[in-house]
């Protein structure tokens, strides 16, 4: 390969590395246009081709690839993914077992082994036996530690799961699928509410902040902590409509207008619950989770709902609180009018929490 050529050729592997991967297409191509005979360049392609998910370019790519040199270990690599998810399991697992014989020393070749053989049940055992090859001979790779982790989830394997996730974060805090993985795990754990999965998944988009799915993690912990603040509502109303006894039983109703110094009390708890269930609570997150509850209620109409319901019902109750009524039949409709939507959503929504 003359000069020129290689610096074609890592010029593309540079761009490939940054994600742009219509331009190292093109460097390549160009190469190409040199010199059809430069396997390098072939397998170098057959990658641009992976990275966008065109499994049959992958396959033509590799096969220019072998048909100049049939030993070129990342060909039959790449090839193995390529026929992997077009369905060709046989082929894929003969382009692994080839890399594995010609280069045995490399840690790639052991990870592509155990993706070959995840394509067949009997032999998921294999594949983690593969995987852990490949973590021998590539101990700072974190190729090898995610091979790890999708053997270990095929064979069960939690134990191994949870080392895959945590050596690759050593090596790489960084790293998309690991901090996706870390976190939706944290969030899973029992008793794990839904302020505390907001901070896990806040954090890892700070580390990470293009990942769609750490975003649509954080973005359902967010919801679920503004319909919390509906059942400050359903409480505040509650507290109001205790106050005055709105459907008293025979002979067991205060007089009315309630005294002054009780609507002031009355108001004060009502302020009291949201103090100390949503304001305090609010400042409290870091803020990161306090910028994407403002995001949220711009981007989702539920989210806007749910903050209308519980500022509605929060006034009904500050309207019989506060008013010194003299009869019962107004203040009933508006608990009504304040708890009955509320009540409804909670449940109608609750699929959105998920």
């Amino acid at each position: 390969m003359t000069t020129a050529g290689q610096d074609l050729t890592e010029q593309a592997s540079a761009l490939l590395s940054l994600d742009r991967v219509d331009e190292a297409k093109a460097l390549l191509a160009k190469r190409l246009a040199q010199d059809p005979e430069d396997v390098q360049a072939w397998a170098k392609l057959a990658r641009c081709h992976l990275r966008v998910k065109e499994y049959d370019k992958v396959i033509e790519a590799t096969g220019a690839a072998l048909a100049i040199d049939p030993e070129y270990v990342d060909a039959l690599i790449v090839r193995t993914y390529g026929m992997r998810r077009t369905t060709r399991p046989d082929e894929s697992l003969a382009a692994a077992q080839d890399a594995v014989r010609i280069a045995p020393h490399m840690w790639q070749s052991y990870v592509a082994l155990s993706e070959a053989l995840g394509a067949w049940q009997p032999r998921w055992p294999e594949a983690l036996q593969a995987a852990q090859e490949a973590v021998r001979l590539g101990p700072e790779e974190t190729g090898a530690y995610y091979a790890l982790w999708k053997a270990a989830l095929l064979n069960g394997r939690s134990d191994l799961v949870e080392l895959g996730v945590r050596e690759t974060l050593r090596i790489d805090p960084t790293d998309a699928w690991a901090l996706r993985e870390h976190a939706d795990r944290q969030a899973a754990a029992p008793g794990v509410k839904p302020k505390q999965r907001a901070e896990v998944y806040a954090s890892a988009l700070a580390a990470d902040p293009g990942s769609a799915g750490l975003r649509l993690g954080l973005d359902r912990a967010v919801f679920q902590m503004l319909r919390g603040t509906r059942w400050l509502a359903v409480l505040s109303l509650l507290v109001a409509g205790a106050a005055i006894n709105l459907f008293p039983s025979d002979g067991d109703a205060p007089d009315l207008p309630l005294p002054l110094g009780r609507r002031l009390y009355v108001l004060a708890l009502i302020g009291v619950v949201w103090a100390f269930g949503a304001w305090r609570r609010y400042r409290k997150l870091r803020a990161g989770v306090q910028l994407s509850v403002r995001s949220l209620v711009r981007r989702m109409f539920w989210a806007r709902l749910v903050l209308v319901q519980a500022v509605l019902g929060t006034l009904c109750a500050v309207a019989i609180a506060a008013v010194p009524w003299t009869d019962r039949g107004v203040p009933q409709v508006i608990f009504w009018v304040g708890l009955a939507p509320t009540l409804l959503t909670i449940w109608f929504d609750r699929p959105r929490t998920r």
